[in-house]
């Protein structure tokens, strides 16, 4: 398979963002589980063939490994979705991918072992699992726009959420650097794919207009600003970002001139013990690039087909004030 990536004929680079599928062992302890990864699968599936996309990002908890005995069986039977369909794939980790017996290290060589996966071996010195970049090449066969993908971890030692590290940071400015350097010196137009969201993703929904739902209560950020999206503000080339892990938030706001986005989660949307209890319908994002343009379009894909593209507006709870 030739696994670079190029804007179509008319222009349009579609990617389709699915998040927290959790696939886990069909005799997981839940009976509920083997039905709950065949919705899964049959809304992936739909997805897919109404929204023709040219790449499927997996945005972190691929499986639920403490809750599999196989977790590498899980991860493929999770991604199994965008290889049976020819459809190129990537994906970056989140906090449930490792917390079973294989490490995150083996989750990202297990899926650049698979025939549509996109994604690269990580770049050597920086932490994590599953930092790479991609590009989208023009009709000139030129890179266009810019994809990167960081591991956002797990856990912090301190207590809560893990953080995208100084070292990603500075991979990220160093590939972000040289690629505007070969665009003329002009940021190429970028997005980032991560699991976890960063601490403005609270910020943007106080202080902006932004579109959708935040029904988790706050973003499940870490409780320390590695500074990230200060990083992406100087460089000047992420024009939106793309994240999971709280699956009842699926909003979109912007930020000093960056889209702060969730997807829409893709198994389900709360989960309480046993029981599930959506608050609305599963599904996923839908991102639209345009080539020479530096923006995007996108919208939600739900489980019933349905295209949600206006989501309900929430004005800012409170603006910060400066001293």
């Amino acid at each position: 398979m030739n696994k670079s990536l190029k804007f179509r004929d008319d222009g349009t680079f579609v990617i389709v963002q699915f998040t927290d599928v959790e696939f886990i062992d069909e005799f997981d302890y839940d009976p509920e589980s083997p039905k709950l990864d065949e919705e899964t699968r049959r809304l992936m599936e739909m997805v897919i063939r109404e929204e023709r996309p040219d790449l499927v990002v997996f945005t972190g908890d691929v499986i639920a490994s403490a809750r599999t005995k196989d977790p590498t069986a899980s991860f493929r039977r999770a991604v199994a979705v965008a290889e049976d369909n020819r459809v190129p794939w990537a994906a970056v980790f989140g906090n449930h991918d490792s917390e079973g017996h294989v490490t995150r290290a083996e989750m990202h060589r297990l899926q650049l072992q698979h025939e549509y996966c996109v994604a690269k071996a990580d770049p050597p010195g920086v932490s994590g699992a599953g930092n790479f970049l991609l590009t989208v090449q023009d009709d000139g066969g030129k890179a266009g726009a810019a994809l990167y993908f960081l591991d956002s971890g797990d856990y912090s030692p301190f207590g809560g959420y893990d953080w995208i590290r100084r070292d990603q940071i500075n991979w990220y400015v160093s590939e972000s650097r040289a690629l505007t350097e070969l665009n003329g010196g002009m940021p190429l137009p970028a997005l980032a794919f991560f699991h976890i969201p960063l601490p403005e993703y609270n910020e943007v929904w106080d202080t902006e207009v932004c579109r959708g739902h935040r029904l988790d209560g706050t973003c499940s950020a870490p409780r320390f600003n590695s500074g990230m999206f200060a990083a992406m503000l100087e460089m000047g080339d992420v024009m939106g970002t793309f994240v999971g892990h709280d699956h009842a938030n699926d909003f979109c706001g912007t930020l000093h001139g960056i889209r702060l986005c969730y997807g829409r989660a893709t198994k389900y949307v709360s989960y309480v013990g046993h029981k599930r209890k959506d608050h609305f319908p599963t599904g996923a994002r839908v991102i639209q690039l345009k080539a020479g343009e530096r923006d995007f379009a996108t919208w939600i894909r739900q489980n019933d087909g349905t295209v949600v593209s206006g989501q309900p507006e929430h004005q800012p709870e409170g603006r910060l004030v400066q001293s």
